[in-house]
Formats: C-alpha cells, sequence, structure tokens
C-alpha cells in the first residue's frame, strides 16, 4: 500500500476544515476514507505543481485550471485509468463543492464498458471455505449474508436482530437503512446462510451488549462498525488467497455486492428484480451487470487462430 501522504503545512486549515465536514457527511466510512485521502494527494501535487489561472482554493477559474492539470497528472505521470481519474474527480467535486467553489468544470473519461468486478467461481469458493474457517459465528454469519444478500456494509452493520428474520426453511434481510434512506427487503433462501446467522444469534446472547439491537457487535457490546467489517474481509482475502499482484486484498463488501448480482444475472434473473434486490433506482446500474468481464474478453480473444 502506497504511503499516506502529508498535506502541506499551507493547506492543513483548509483541510482540517474538509476533514470535519467530511465526519458529518451522510456517506459511508469507506467513501470519506476515500475522499480525504484523494483531496489530500491533491492538495500534495497542487503544492509542487502552482498551476496557473488564480487560486484553486478560492477562484473558479483556478479551480477548473488545477483540476484538468491534476486530471493529466493522474493519467499521464500516475499512469492511472479513467476510472481511478474519474473517482479523483467526484472527490474533488466535493471538496470544491465544501470550499464554496462548486464542482470543477472539467470532462470525464469514458471508462471502458466492463462489468463491475466479481469474484470469479473458483475465488467465490475459496472466499466461502475461508468463510467457515472463521472461528466466531459472528464473523461467519457477516461473510455469508455479504455473499447471499448483496448488502452494502453500511447495510450490514446498521442490521438489528429483528430485521433478519429466520424459520427452518425461510429467511429474510430487511434492510431499513440503505442508500438514500431506501429500504427493501431481500430473501434468505441458502441454508448455510440462515445457519450462520442463527449460530451467531445463539452465541450473541452471551456477549455484552446482547440486550441491545444490532445485531452484529463487537467485543465491547456496541454496534459493530464499517472499519471492524472491511479489517475482518481483509484477513478473510488473505487466508482465501484472494490478494493482487501488490499482495493487497482484492476484497470487499463491494466485492461481494457486486459478485451478489454478477450471479444474478448470469442466472438470467432479470434486470428489474435484481435492480430491487439490490436497492438500486436507475435500472442503468444494474445493467452493468450484464456486461462482459474482463475475464470474458480475455476469453474471447484467446478463441483467435494463431499461427503456432
Amino acid at each position: 500500500m502506497p504511503p499516506r501522504q502529508d498535506v502541506p503545512a499551507v493547506h492543513t486549515p483548509v483541510f482540517a476544515s474538509y476533514a470535519a465536514a467530511l465526519e458529518r457527511a451522510p456517506l459511508d466510512e469507506h467513501t470519506r476514507r476515500a475522499y480525504a485521502s484523494r483531496v489530500r494527494s491533491f492538495l500534495a501535487w497542487l503544492d509542487d505543481a502552482a498551476p496557473a489561472g488564480g487560486d484553486p482554493l478560492t477562484d473558479p477559474h483556478g479551480r477548473d485550471f488545477a483540476a484538468r492539470d491534476y486530471r493529466a497528472h493522474l493519467k499521464t505521470v500516475l499512469k492511472r485509468s479513467a476510472a481511478t481519474a474519474n473517482a479523483h474527480l467526484v472527490a474533488l467535486d466535493h471538496f470544491f463543492t465544501h470550499l464554496g467553489l462548486g464542482p470543477a468544470n472539467v470532462g470525464r473519461d469514458e471508462p471502458p464498458a466492463t462489468a463491475p468486478r466479481a469474484l470469479a467461481p473458483r475465488e467465490q469458493k475459496r472466499f466461502l471455505r475461508a468463510v467457515e474457517r472463521r472461528p466466531l459465528p459472528r464473523d461467519r454469519a457477516i461473510g455469508r449474508l455479504l455473499f447471499y444478500s448483496g448488502l452494502r456494509v453500511s447495510e450490514l452493520v446498521a442490521l438489528d436482530t429483528g430485521d433478519v428474520p429466520l424459520s427452518a426453511r425461510k429467511g429474510t434481510v430487511i434492510v431499513r437503512a440503505g442508500k438514500n434512506d431506501d429500504s427493501r427487503t431481500v430473501p434468505l433462501t441458502d441454508a448455510s446462510a440462515r445457519k450462520a446467522v442463527a449460530d451467531w444469534k445463539r452465541e450473541r446472547a452471551a456477549w455484552p451488549g446482547a440486550d441491545t439491537a444490532a445485531l452484529f457487535l463487537n467485543r465491547r457490546g456496541g454496534r459493530l462498525s464499517d472499519r471492524a467489517v472491511n479489517l475482518l474481509l481483509d484477513e478473510i482475502a488473505a487466508d482465501a488467497d484472494l490478494v493482487d499482484e501488490n499482495g493487497r486484498p482484492a476484497l470487499s463488501a463491494h466485492t461481494l455486492r457486486h459478485t451478489f448480482g454478477t450471479n444474478l444475472t448470469r442466472s438470467r434473473v432479470d434486470v428489474v428484480t435484481v435492480a430491487q434486490l439490490m436497492g438500486h433506482k436507475r435500472l442503468e446500474t444494474t445493467r452493468r451487470y450484464t456486461l462482459p468481464t474482463q475475464a470474458d474478453m480475455e476469453a474471447a480473444v484467446a478463441h483467435l487462430p494463431t499461427d503456432e
């Protein structure tokens, strides 16, 4: 993982103000961390770049020039992908809006039209086996719920004990704190997932905080945090050998959510039903799961004739 960049002293006050505003913003913890990291990188670049066109932190023209130059820096110097550059620009829009300037007037590159990163079938098996090896019933329930319900991590930690009613043959996940405060119900049809949740509910009765509403507790009896779930998934990724070429975890709650959506669409579930299950407002968001993955395109090209 690259070292964390320090904010130059000249920009420390403005970053501190933004960081405080981020803590109050209606964003999940992962997004807050991502925005803070991307704005920190921008301010470090800004201290060295000194772009023309006015002060980027107070003048709209300077903002636009700086954002365009930074976009070029990300792509040509740091060799970042179009999707990564766009993600940085989204964070900068949030930052500039906090400063009262509004979003920068800078174009976005259209990223390649591929499906979101999801676990391949063999990776899914490794993930589920690693989940089953977790010693805590709580952690086994978290892994299986994320895999079989497609919850966002913020939705998972917001669950209360009554939000996952179970019977011998049926189960349901009631999402009350979805994105934009939407709610939805996801059937929990997998027997192993229902068993994992039932096992955890029995053990939970002996934990500190058992008399509180939260389904998933930490060791002190409080509601489990987004960060704790992300750290758990990092451990599962290492155990399942789900790491990238740099040895970093190639697994997150988002990856599992994308896997859920991909599995549904590849099982020929119609896009309207998938959208409902995933809590998508727009069908275009769900249709991404019908696009080819990078592996699909590599497999297609591999069928071309060769002269060997």
